[in-house]
């Protein structure tokens, strides 16, 4: 049997086209992967009970469309309307049974993917980055005693250790980019409505977006392009293209490309992370980019001591948060109250490492939408991120994309204390809503480092051209244990 090993979608593609592999051959494939490697990376929270089923009447039917036949991770806050749950890591969220599936499942069902089961996630109560009550801790499979970064740590490391073939993950800020850097992958954060968020359990849903994980800059293409595009069910895609992202790939990417370096906030935490980037920088000159320094986001300073932010957060997660347990089917909590406690009735499971205060927190909050102050909060940090930030200094310095370390490399798994102070390339994208890929660019004592792409809104077709470029000139990707 041809072996998926790291394989593309192109080359699973072909196998399946010409004989050499069937749907049910892959996702068997696939499914005894995580039975033997899934207790040790607890990267898999549930497997689909219907895989084996739904690859064997895609094997039996029409090509249905480009991902015919591919199995897929979903994190575990995507609805499905199946018998899988969606849990987001939560026992208590057991008994939910949403109604439909999420508006981006739905796509990758009609283009023929198998949908291989949920992926763990970073529980809603915290902790250290990839635990969860239901999903256990887990782990980074180059070296399990550190951190798969979060939220999306299941997709980032089932894709990682080949337990699938692609994956979505979700962001808020960091979500993607962080897991995509510390377990060698390719992460794309799409613009915020870009790619609907109907059906997915809300972050923050003016920073929500959802995207892929993948092994390739390619592969990652290939995947936005059936998962993007409008939705009635999601108005900040109201008019939102919908184009093939493979096409913005190949030719000579880098030469003339101008990109600037912003180093004041988004350098100088990793001494590790900073000397990959510099060697990556020095590629991509080499490749024929322009590189240009003195390009600090002029509202960097402003981003974490600013106060808007936990404005929008406490008024936007409470308000969808309540929305979505109270209108979801099924016997699960109702309200963020109500799963305060059901939490403490399962103190020994949902509270065995860590307290629940951001939940109690949001819970006795009354948020409104009207408030004159969140509108205020929101346009600020809209501001910060967007006009004041990357378009200010992209239009500045005439540049085609920012680069930056995405994160630190992967950090040894606390249970005590939980997560170092964050750091990273996503806070400056997600504050504004606006695009960004995080790729491979290097290694540190066997850990991954990778680098992001940033740029103004809805230039994913400039920044997909730039990521894969610069994987061509700087190969990075390396999959476990080599």
């Amino acid at each position: 049997m041809f072996d998926p090993t790291e394989a593309t979608l192109a080359q699973l593609r072909a196998a399946l086209a010409d004989g050499r592999l069937t749907a049910l051959q892959l996702t068997r494939w696939y499914l005894d992967r995580i039975d033997r490697h899934n207790a040790e990376l607890c990267a898999v929270i549930e497997v689909n009970p219907d895989a084996e089923a739904e690859a064997a009447r895609l094997d039996a039917g029409p090509v249905r469309g480009p991902l015919h036949g591919i199995p897929v991770l979903l994190k575990d806050n995507l609805d499905t309307a199946d018998r899988m749950h969606t849990t987001s890591g939560s026992t208590v969220m057991l008994g939910s049974r949403p109604a439909r599936d999420a508006t981006v499942v739905a796509r990758l069902r009609a283009a023929g993917a198998v949908l291989l089961g949920k992926a763990n996630k970073t529980s809603w109560i915290l902790g250290p980055a990839g635990w969860s009550a239901r999903g256990g801790q887990t782990r980074n499979p180059y070296d399990t005693a550190r951190s798969p970064h979060g939220s999306s740590s299941g997709s980032a490391v089932g894709v990682a250790a080949n337990l699938c073939a692609v994956a979505l993950g979700t962001e808020t800020i960091g979500s993607i980019l962080g897991p995509a850097a510390a377990n060698c992958l390719v992460g794309v954060k799409p613009t915020t409505g870009l790619t609907s968020r109907a059906g997915m359990v809300p972050g923050i849903p003016s920073f929500d977006s959802i995207g892929p994980l993948a092994r390739t800059v390619t592969d990652a293409a290939d995947v936005l392009s059936v998962i993007a595009g409008p939705d009635p069910l999601d108005g900040a895609t109201d008019g939102v293209p919908t184009l093939d992202y493979r096409s913005f790939l190949g030719g000579d990417g880098l030469r003339g490309a101008r990109i600037g370096v912003p180093r004041k906030v988004f350098s100088g935490y990793s001494e590790a992370a900073d000397a990959v980037t510099e060697a990556a920088l020095e590629d991509m000159a080499r490749a024929g980019a322009v590189i240009v320094e003195g390009t600090d986001i002029p509202s960097a300073d402003e981003f974490t001591t600013d106060p808007a932010f936990g404005t929008v957060v406490m008024n936007e997660t409470t308000h969808a948060l309540g929305q979505y347990l109270a209108r979801t089917p099924g016997d699960h909590p109702r309200s963020i109250a109500a799963l305060v406690e059901a939490n403490r009735e399962n103190a020994a499971v949902e509270l065995a490492h860590f307290e629940q205060d951001t939940l109690e927190m949001l819970a006795a909050f009354t948020p409104d939408l009207d408030d004159p102050a969140y509108r205020d909060a929101l346009a600020t940090v809209r501001r910060m991120g967007g006009a004041d930030g990357i378009d200010a200094v992209l239009a500045e310095h005439r540049l085609d994309a920012l680069v930056m370390p995405t994160c630190p490399p992967p950090w040894l798994i606390d249970m005590v204390e939980g997560d170092p102070e964050p750091h990273g390339a996503a806070l400056a994208p997600g504050m504004a809503g606006y695009p960004a890929i995080s790729v491979p660019a290097g290694w540190t004592d066997g850990l991954p480092v990778g680098i992001t792409f940033t740029g103004k809104a809805f230039s994913e077709p400039v920044l997909l051209r730039l990521a894969h470029a610069f994987e061509q000139v700087r190969p990075s990707r390396r999959p476990p244990g080599r």
